[in-house]
């Protein structure tokens, strides 16, 4: 189960929904009340689909599986990488590039290309070209990492994406889709719902909100990335590290086993 509860979410701004006249009709479900033209989003259903989602994720990573996290909007980029990077996953919080997972073979001749150049990079044969060209692969080289780095290690399509802002990454979930890969989504009023499988109800426009969102997400799937297996060779050094000295030890002794107010109504996008 998620730590996080109705009034952590209430702090942090997580109820408040766009405009009533850009709401999405799917959404109504997940409408608590409209207020000063303002949708309110029920917190309650927010922490009962917040806890599937993660229950949902955590399941993939502890078999190995991947996430990729996408959260492109400037509100959402340093969370989504940083949340990514500590739970060990691939992200996209530049820009998503086309065919991204409809046709990742393209995109792993890109991430090759970089390779090469980092390498010439890093044993000085880049040297060997003249200054503008040096300046093309370096700025080409910027590029791609910039776009391209946070799925350099994703071989496959993803199990899973995770999205913040269904509008603004909408070419990432028309692939998704196309390749039937689950979607878990922050979905703010103005959303459809009905394209992912795991909606989270929620403000996808503030950071407290998108930050305590992925917070939730991380501790989980830290906890559910699977160990390491230990090898045959590692575990004949430490039984023989085990026999190689023994000195007596004396057995040790026994030993006897504020709230923050809640933030001024933020306005809506």
């Amino acid at each position: 189960m998620s730590q996080i509860g109705v009034k952590e979410l209430l702090e942090a701004g997580v109820h408040f929904g766009h405009q009533t006249r850009r709401w999405n009709p799917q959404m109504k479900p997940y409408i608590f009340e409209a207020r000063n033209g303002i949708h309110v989003i029920d917190l309650n259903q927010t922490t009962t689909l917040l806890d599937e989602a993660i229950t949902f994720l955590s399941k993939i990573v502890s078999k190995g599986g991947n996430v990729l996290f996408v959260g492109t909007k400037k509100q959402a980029q340093a969370a989504t990488k940083e949340t990514a990077q500590a739970c060990g996953q691939p992200f996209v919080t530049e820009r998503w590039l086309g065919g991204m997972m409809t046709n990742l073979k393209t995109i792993k001749k890109s991430l090759k290309r970089l390779n090469e150049i980092e390498k010439m990079e890093k044993d000085g044969s880049l040297s060997d070209y003249g200054k503008k060209e040096q300046s093309m692969l370096r700025r080409e080289a910027s590029r791609m990492f910039r776009n391209l780095d946070g799925i350099r290690h994703l071989d496959k399509s993803p199990d899973a994406i995770f999205i913040i802002d269904l509008k603004r990454e909408h070419n990432a979930v028309a692939e998704a889709r196309k390749l039937k890969i689950p979607i878990v989504a922050i979905v703010d009023t103005n959303c459809d719902p009905t394209l992912v499988s795991h909606p989270i109800p929620g403000n996808d426009d503030s950071i407290r909100s998108i930050r305590l969102i992925l917070s939730a997400i991380a501790e989980r799937l830290q906890n559910s990335r699977p160990k390491p297996i230990e090898t045959s060779s590692e575990a004949d050094a430490t039984d023989n590290s085990g026999e190689a000295e023994v000195t007596p030890v004396a057995p040790p002794p026994v030993e006897a086993a504020p709230v923050e107010a809640a933030p001024a109504p933020e306005a809506a996008p």
